[in-house]
């Protein structure tokens, strides 16, 4: 995440979070990461994680996108990125991303909100997504659902995959 972008989503975090009435005490606590690391990204530094910024947006109770959604360039980490297109108005909230996933990456999900539902339409390269025990093998074109409320993995080959994802959050967020 560059420095633009680094502070455009801190200044959005502390902003949510003062609005929730959570100390960074609370915030920190709740989303199982250490206060002085909330308190550095909401001063624009460190390098959160996507499961990071999950487990902020649960803890704040909105979408994933409510809290990237100021953000112009994508959030990151260990070959995936991903950018919010997006954001619905209407309930349940639906958000929708652009995912580029890197070769040969593992990489494994943590549980979204209850209630939460994800359908992955992949759009280049092949892709094992779903659930730990249950995930597709995915060729372009093709399309998983599943409840991602639940921890969730998704699997490169040797190349590069793209694929546009949709969440639909139909529990309390």
């Amino acid at each position: 995440m560059d420095q633009s972008t680094l502070n455009t989503l801190g200044r959005h975090l502390q902003a949510m979070r003062q609005a929730k009435g959570l100390s960074l005490s609370q915030l920190a606590a709740g989303a199982g990461i250490a206060k002085s690391n909330l308190s550095r990204l909401e001063q624009g530094n460190g390098n959160p994680t996507l499961d990071t910024i999950w487990r902020l947006a649960m803890q704040l109770n909105v979408p994933f996108g409510a809290l990237v959604h100021p953000l112009s360039g994508s959030v990151g980490e260990a070959g995936v990125e991903v950018k919010l297109i997006d954001q619905g108005k209407d309930k349940p909230n639906v958000d929708a991303y652009w995912m580029s996933i890197a070769p040969g990456t593992h990489r494994q999900a943590e549980a979204h909100a209850t209630g939460t539902q994800e359908t992955i339409t992949l759009i280049s390269g092949s892709l094992e997504a779903g659930l730990l025990d249950e995930a597709t093998c995915l060729s372009p074109g093709q399309s998983v659902t599943f409840a991602a409320d639940k921890p969730h993995v998704y699997k490169t080959g040797k190349d590069w995959a793209t694929c546009l994802i949709t969440i639909v959050y139909t529990g309390n967020t």
